[in-house]
């Protein structure tokens, strides 16, 4: 079974950091890509960002030089590094997996940025 479980969430002052992790079972984790979304309070799921299984990144341009993220095939862990958080950062963090045919998606970790 594809399970995909997110931690590191939580509240954080605007200007601090942030590293979120999801942690994949079920799959090979090395050969798909993994990417995080955003659901902003009230609003849509918002793509974040992608790693293909080569390493190859992409963002969302509002978090471009911000966000980063990185996996640990290793581990079968997906990360997301958040520097420089605002308030419009805040929201439920999610990881999802493309696979033939399905779409797996974690349970999301939330992100709360405020002072």
């Amino acid at each position: 079974e594809v399970q995909l479980v997110e931690s590191g969430g939580g509240w954080v002052q605007p200007g601090g950091s942030l590293r979120l992790s999801c942690a994949a079972s079920g799959f090979t984790f090395s050969n798909y890509a993994m990417s995080w979304v955003r659901q902003a309070p009230g609003k849509g799921l918002e793509w974040v960002s992608t790693i293909y299984s080569g390493g190859t990144t992409d963002y969302v341009s509002s978090v471009k030089g911000r966000f980063t993220i990185s996996r640990d095939n290793a581990k079968n862990t997906l990360y997301l590094q958040m520097n420089s958080l605002k308030p419009e950062h805040t929201g439920r963090y999610v990881c999802y997996v493309d696979q033939p045919r399905r779409r797996t998606w974690g349970q999301g970790t939330k992100v709360t940025v405020s002072s």
